[in-house]
């Protein structure tokens, strides 16, 4: 496998001014990695879902004006689309890769999903690691770790509110040498998802 990792540059690219310049220098730099590494992780997840996964890569389609701030991959059990399934994400801001297990406003089965969690709370504690980090908006880099959320209380919003979301992971920051290392960077991306099939599995009964 040719995948080298991630360098400063690709995280520069979300300093580019102007839209179709910052949307051309993700094409270039960032789109062919997320190719190689959506390759071999798809066909990861699917061996271990025993179900065919499908790699989709973000494509900004309906900006007009704002360059888009991030952007990523998703990996989902539907080949049409993602946003309305559970999937994982790998992603670029420009000052770290996220690496999540991701539930979005966009899920028709959101609180169904969400009440599954709560009644399944100790499975869903015991899957996600101290140092491990819980988003509540994708479109955000904000992110706590878990260790110093309250797991059950953003359970419990993201069941009862619309726009609320549920992302769960990993976040590096720029300047850790495993982004730039390619082979250990997917180890890690793998390693990941690993710690969240528990969580993934639950999810698909609903």
């Amino acid at each position: 496998m040719s995948f080298t990792g991630f360098i400063q540059k690709d995280f520069d690219t979300f300093k580019i001014e102007g839209l179709d310049s910052r949307m051309e220098a993700i094409q270039e730099r960032i789109q062919p990695k997320f190719l190689e590494i959506g390759a071999e992780l798809t066909d990861e997840l699917s061996g271990k879902l025993g179900m065919e996964m499908f790699l989709h890569i973000a494509k900004h389609a309906r900006r007009t004006v704002n360059p888009p701030k991030d952007t990523w991959l998703a990996i989902a059990n539907n080949k049409r689309g993602y946003k309305q399934h559970p999937h994982f994400q790998v992603g670029l801001f420009d000052d770290h890769l996220f690496i999540w297990l991701a539930y979005i406003y966009e899920l028709p089965k959101k609180k169904e999903i969400a009440q599954g969690f709560l009644e399944n709370y100790e499975l869903i504690q015991s899957s996600l690691p101290k140092d491990y980090f819980l988003s509540m908006d994708h479109m955000k880099k904000e992110a706590i770790k878990i260790e110093e959320a309250d797991l059950k209380a953003a359970l419990t919003r993201f069941r009862d509110v619309k726009k609320a979301e549920f992302l769960v992971g990993q976040q590096i920051p720029v300047g850790n040498p495993i982004l730039s290392n390619g082979e250990a960077l997917l180890s890690l991306i793998e390693h990941t998802y690993d710690t969240l099939l528990p969580i993934y599995k639950l999810s698909m009964e609903y």
